[in-house]
């Protein structure tokens, strides 16, 4: 007797409709008996399908293919020439031969190693083949047709049912394709049970029914740590607003009650250990649905009638949970080259902000891009984590809270959200006039809370550290502005988010000592190599990896040691550009120039290296069940900065926040 296969997957050849590249998930599959499509898939090929092992209907135009474990494959409206390769179940999907494909008439227009085009079908399917008709019970074997794969008598029908591969709800509402039903395998010690089997006869109900319940379909896959299991109820009538149900959800699962429909008893634990009943009552039936604790989620379907429960289950909180390429936030957009992985953001919708937590604390990005209304974020520049304090430059609003060490790679944004790149040493400068008339111009040596009386020193306010010393003289001032806010001598707290500057009088005569009095602070950036004077934030880390889309790594220009653990083969993230958006960058494991090299390859154009290793994190919004998706697969420690994209004022991106 024919039977479905459980085979491992060798290899995948990416397909294309219509000279069209399609999705990875439509791959192609190589199995020992040869390559492979998965039957949901076919729809885009013009097939009209039934996707269920036990009774599989392929068809296009007026040529039909049927498989059942009892018959083997059955041409209707033409013959079979050659015996064809069995179906195969793998990784949650049936999969059927290509050569299946080419007896219909499936038209190929390209057969590469590196491709295969079918033609853009006329029409696509939209409804699924209903069960192959049965033939009269005194039928003969003769009279119901012999096969080039033998002859054979079907025994008595036995629906088990497929199951659908797991897809969003937005996927799988798209009218234009039919719900995909392919069969969860099991390990080769036991029997696949591709789905939950309905006994064949049901209790006689005390009840006129309005449908009938004759088909569970289930199927689960996993992504890194989360588990997404579908349980379709499928029912006997064509249109889903015929089948009332309403739902409880309680600590353990949920229940369905479905008034009206007919069943048939059903107790089962699912490959996720998740227990199923489903019960006859006197108005209809009830099904319960353990879930385990996980996010479950119900919509319907038509043709013919459905019920789609989606669950999502965080199995595993000490793995990051993946990215879902499908419930990225709109402007959006993910790829994966290799061990790359890029999030690049329309610039339309979204702009780059530095975030900072609060002075001498370390935060998750996440946690910084929630705090800062973003859709995702990348942790930010080099810091000591002793004391949560940054190493080098970082302004925020036009403030520089942490000094540049003047000489690594920096990333800028402007007030317009333009992205700039380059070599800034930026410094604050008090200029003014003395009592005399006569013009100054004073460059503070460092940015730092501790006085010392022989630096002029400025310090942005946390509202916790202090600043000043008993003989030392501490103006309040505002970059931009034209006089002092407040002065002080002795020791201060500057609120948070303050501009402080500290001097010996002895050693700065010509500051003034008084409110009110004349002073002007600006920020000089002091670079030429991108227009500076417009950035409002900014972060140094380094090296800069690439410029104008070449590689340009230059440890010596910027003092690294290359001998140290900075620079040893690791996770690395960047920040750059890439056909105009802002782009984070995730390397999951390389060196400075690997990273480089690989980055220049997928196209990006310019790309500051962000401090890597235990502290690359790249998030984004969405996920599965909106736990969010992080380009690292372990999580790395918390940090005290991070660039994040933030929604731009008025636009359809702010206005869903």
């Amino acid at each position: 007797m024919s039977a479905l296969l459980v085979s491992g997957v060798a290899a995948a050849r990416p397909v294309a409709i219509g000279g069209l590249r399609q999705s990875a998930g439509l791959d192609s599959r190589q199995f020992v008996s040869g390559e492979a499509l998965a039957v949901w898939t076919l729809p885009r090929l013009g097939v009209a399908v039934r996707n269920d092992p036990q009774d599989l209907r392929l068809q296009l135009g007026t040529r039909e293919l049927r498989f059942s474990p009892q018959t083997g494959w059955r041409a209707v409206g033409f013959t079979l020439s050659a015996r064809l390769p069995l179906p195969e179940l793998a990784g949650g999907s049936l999969f059927v031969p290509l050569a299946a494909l080419e007896v219909l008439g499936v038209r190929i227009l390209a057969d590469t190693p590196d491709l295969l085009d079918f033609a853009a079908p006329a029409r696509v399917p939209t409804a699924t083949l209903p069960p192959t008709p049965q033939p009269p019970a005194a039928q003969t074997p003769a009279a119901q047709g012999t096969t080039a794969q033998g002859t054979a008598t079907p025994g008595p029908a036995t629906q088990t049912p497929a199951v659908p591969a797991p897809a969003t709800p937005a996927q799988a509402g798209q009218p234009s394709l039919p719900v995909p039903a392919p069969a969860t395998p099991r390990p080769a010690a036991s029997p696949a049970r591709p789905a939950v089997s309905l006994p064949p006869a049901a209790p006689t109900p005390a009840f006129q029914p309005t449908a009938n319940l004759g088909t569970i379909r289930v199927s689960r896959s996993m992504h890194r740590s989360v588990e997404v299991q579908r349980v379709v109820l499928e029912f006997n009538v064509p249109d889903a607003r015929a089948v009332a149900y309403s739902v409880n959800r309680e600590a353990s699962g949920l229940r369905l009650t479905l008034p009206g429909v007919s069943s048939s008893p059903v107790q089962q634990t699912l490959e996720s250990g998740d227990a199923l009943t489903l019960d006859l009552t006197a108005g209809g039936s009830s099904l319960f649905l353990g879930t385990g604790g996980g996010r479950s989620e119900i919509f319907t379907l038509d043709s013919p009638a459905r019920i789609v429960i989606d669950t999502t289950t965080y199995t595993d909180t000490s793995v990051p949970p993946p990215v879902n390429p499908d419930t990225l936030p709109t402007g959006v957009t993910y790829r994966q080259q290799g061990k790359l992985h890029l999030l690049s953001f329309d610039p339309a919708l979204y702009q780059t902000r530095v975030v900072s937590a609060p002075a001498g604390r370390a935060s998750g990005v996440a946690d910084l891009v929630r705090a800062a209304g973003g859709v995702a974020g990348v942790n930010g520049g080099y810091f000591d984590p002793g004391s949560n304090l940054p190493v080098d430059l970082v302004a925020v609003g036009g403030l520089m809270t942490s000094g540049s060490l003047e000489k690594r790679a920096t990333l800028g944004v402007t007030a317009q959200g333009d992205t700039l790149f380059g070599y800034p040493r930026p410094r604050y400068v008090l200029s003014g006039a003395d009592p005399d008339g006569a013009p100054y111009s004073v460059t503070v040596n460092s940015v730092r809370a501790r006085p010392a009386p022989d630096l002029l020193t400025a310090f942005v306010g946390d509202g916790r550290s202090s600043v000043g010393a008993d003989s030392l003289t501490t103006l309040y001032v505002t970059p931009g502005s034209s006089s002092v806010l407040r002065a002080f001598t002795g020791s201060v707290v500057p609120p948070a988010g303050t501009l402080a500057v500290t001097f010996d009088h002895a050693r700065f005569p010509q500051l003034p000592r008084a409110a009110g009095s004349p002073l002007t602070v600006t920020l000089d950036w002091r670079a030429t190599d991108a227009p500076w004077s417009g950035a409002v934030d900014a972060l140094s880390a380094g090296p800069l990896l690439v410029q104008g889309g070449k590689v340009v790594v230059d440890p010596v220009r910027e003092g690294f040691n290359t001998t140290a653990s900075i620079w040893r083969p690791t996770r690395q993230v960047a920040f750059g550009t890439l056909s105009g958006r802002p782009t984070i960058a995730y390397l999951e494991y390389g060196s400075p120039e690997t990273f480089a090299a690989a980055l220049a390859g997928a196209g990006v154009r310019d790309a500051v290296r962000l401090d890597s290793g235990s502290s690359a994190t790249a998030y984004v919004t969405g996920g599965y069940a909106d736990l969010g998706g992080y380009l690292n697969t372990v999580w790395s420690r918390t940090v005290p900065n991070a660039l994040v994209l933030v929604p731009r004022p008025g636009t359809a991106a702010a206005a869903k926040k």
